[in-house]
C-alpha cells in the first residue's frame, strides 16, 4: 500500500513539474520532452513523445576553412583603403600583430566590441583576375535550420555571391541562393525575392538583388538567406499555424531536407566596388571583410532526442526511444521488434515517438518459447535475456555443464570404465560361438 501511495505521489509530482515547464502556446509544442511518467491501471508507466533539442547558435560548434588558404590579409602586411574614399589609406592588416590581424575566427566572436572585429581578405591587387574566396562552415553533423542565415559585412556587400549547402559532409554541394547587383548579367537568372515564392515554389533556387545593390554600404551591411519567410508560407506571417508547417515537414522529405545541412559554403565572387568601373589605380579599396555570421538551428535527432552534446569536437544527439547513432538514426541492439522510424510532429502538441521496442505481437521476435508481453519478452524458466536467447544455466555456478544445471556431463570416460567395457566385450565375443553351437 505504501509503495502504491509513493507511486501516486511521484506521478502527481511529475505532472506538476511538466505543467510548470510548459512555456509554449497550447496550440503547438516545442517538443522538448521525450517521455513522461503517467499512472495507469498497470501502475506507473512511460508515455513517449516526439522530441527535439532547443534551437541554438550553431556557429559555436563549427569548423571554418578558407579556399585559397592564404586568402586572409596580413601575411605579408598590407595597407588598405576605405571604399568610399580612395585617399583614406591609413589602415593596415598585419597577421603578426594581434591588434591589426583579421583571422577567420573573428567572424564568430562576440559582437558589440569597439572597435568591431572582423575577418578580412587580401585586397584585389591581382585585378583583373577575379578575387574568389570560398568560406566553408562544417559541423560534421546534420543540422536543422530554424532562423535566417545572416552574414554581416564590414566592407561593402559583395556584388556577386552564392550561398551553397551540403547534406553529405561536403562531398556534394547545391546552391541555396544567388546574390548579385545584376542577376541576369552575373548568373543569367531573373531577379526575384522570397516574397515571389509560394508553397509550390518554395524549393526554387532564386537570385536576389536585394542585398547587393546600392552604395549605402555603411548602413546596409547584412546579407540574408530567409528561413522564416519560407516557414511563413505554411505557418502564416507570424508563424502561428505551426501545425501546418509540421505537417508538411512530416510528409514532404524534400521540404525537410531543404532546411537540413551538414555544411554551408559562402562563395564570394566579386567584391563591392561602389561603381560600374573598377578603379585600377586604387585596388587597395577592394576586398571582403565579414564581422559576423549567424546560423541558428538545432541538431537533427529524428525527433528521438531533446538534447545534443558537444564532446571531443563533435556534436551528437543524446538518443531516447531505444535509438542510437549521431542522429538517432537506428535502433539500439536488441531493440528491433519493429523497423526504425523517425518520430512524427503529429498529432500536435506531443507528436508520435515511433519508439523501437524489443518485440511486438506481430513479428514475435522472442525466442525459445518466450512470449511478448507489453513489448517485452516474458521468458520461460529455462531461458533469459532480452529475447530469451540465453540459457539460464549460463549464469549458474558451473555454467551449463555444472552438476546443478540438469544437463548431463560430457567429461571423458575414466581408464577403469574403458577396461570394464573391453572385458565385457571380450566375454560377449567368447560366449557367442557357444550359443551358436548349442543351437
Amino acid at each position: 500500500m505504501r509503495f502504491q501511495f509513493a507511486l501516486t505521489l511521484q506521478a502527481i509530482w511529475t505532472g506538476m513539474c511538466h505543467a510548470a515547464m510548459q512555456h509554449y502556446p497550447a496550440a503547438w509544442g516545442h517538443y522538448d520532452v521525450c517521455k513522461s511518467q503517467v499512472y495507469s491501471d498497470e501502475g506507473l508507466t512511460w508515455d513517449y513523445m516526439a522530441c527535439q533539442p532547443e534551437a541554438a547558435d550553431m556557429t559555436q560548434f563549427l569548423k571554418v576553412s578558407l579556399d585559397p588558404p592564404n586568402i586572409t590579409c596580413g601575411d605579408p602586411p598590407e595597407p588598405y583603403c576605405a571604399l568610399e574614399n580612395p585617399y583614406m589609406c591609413n589602415n593596415e592588416c598585419d597577421a603578426g600583430t594581434e591588434e591589426l590581424a583579421h583571422p577567420p575566427q573573428l567572424m564568430f566572436d562576440i559582437e558589440g566590441r569597439n572597435p568591431t572585429t572582423f575577418w578580412q581578405s587580401t585586397t584585389w591587387k591581382k585585378y583583373p583576375k577575379a578575387l574568389l574566396v570560398n568560406i566553408t562552415l562544417s559541423w560534421n553533423k546534420t543540422i536543422e535550420l530554424t532562423d535566417d542565415i545572416v552574414i554581416t559585412f564590414e566592407s561593402g556587400r559583395p556584388e556577386q555571391m552564392v550561398l551553397e549547402k551540403s547534406l553529405d559532409y561536403g562531398r556534394t554541394w547545391q546552391p541555396y541562393q544567388f546574390y548579385a547587383t545584376d542577376c541576369l548579367d552575373a548568373f543569367t537568372m531573373e531577379p526575384k525575392t522570397v516574397q515571389d515564392l509560394s508553397q509550390h515554389t518554395l524549393l526554387d533556387i532564386i537570385c536576389t538583388e536585394d542585398y547587393s545593390r546600392g552604395y549605402v554600404w555603411k548602413y546596409d551591411k547584412t546579407v540574408r538567406f530567409e528561413i522564416k519567410d519560407r516557414f511563413a508560407l505554411f505557418a502564416g506571417p507570424r508563424l502561428h499555424n505551426m501545425a501546418s508547417l509540421y505537417g508538411q515537414l512530416d510528409t514532404t522529405k524534400n521540404l525537410r531536407d531543404f532546411f537540413t545541412i551538414t555544411d554551408l559554403r559562402i562563395r564570394l565572387l566579386r567584391p563591392a566596388t561602389g561603381a560600374t568601373v573598377v578603379d585600377e589605380s586604387s585596388l587597395s579599396r577592394y576586398f571582403y571583410a565579414i564581422s559576423d555570421i549567424k546560423v541558428q538551428g538545432r541538431c537533427k535527432c529524428n525527433l528521438h532526442a531533446n538534447s545534443c552534446v558537444f564532446d571531443k569536437e563533435k556534436l551528437s544527439c543524446e538518443c531516447e526511444h531505444n535509438t542510437t547513432g549521431p542522429d538517432c538514426g537506428r535502433c539500439k541492439r536488441s531493440y528491433q521488434g519493429r523497423a526504425w522510424s523517425a518520430g512524427s510532429y503529429l498529432p500536435i502538441p506531443k507528436g508520435t515517438a515511433n519508439i523501437s521496442r524489443v518485440c511486438d505481437n506481430e513479428l514475435l521476435r522472442c525466442q525459445n518459447g518466450g512470449e511478448c508481453v507489453s513489448n517485452r519478452c516474458s521468458c520461460p524458466a529455462s531461458h533469459t535475456g532480452l529475447l530469451c536467447e540465453k540459457p539460464r544455466c549460463e549464469s549458474e555456478l558451473g555454467g551449463c555443464k555444472g552438476p546443478e544445471s540438469g544437463q548431463a556431463s560430457l567429461r571423458p570416460p575414466s581408464l577403469c570404465s574403458v577396461l570394464m567395457l573391453l572385458l565385457a566385450g571380450a566375454a560377449l565375443w567368447r560366449e557367442t560361438p557357444r550359443r551358436a553351437a548349442a543351437l
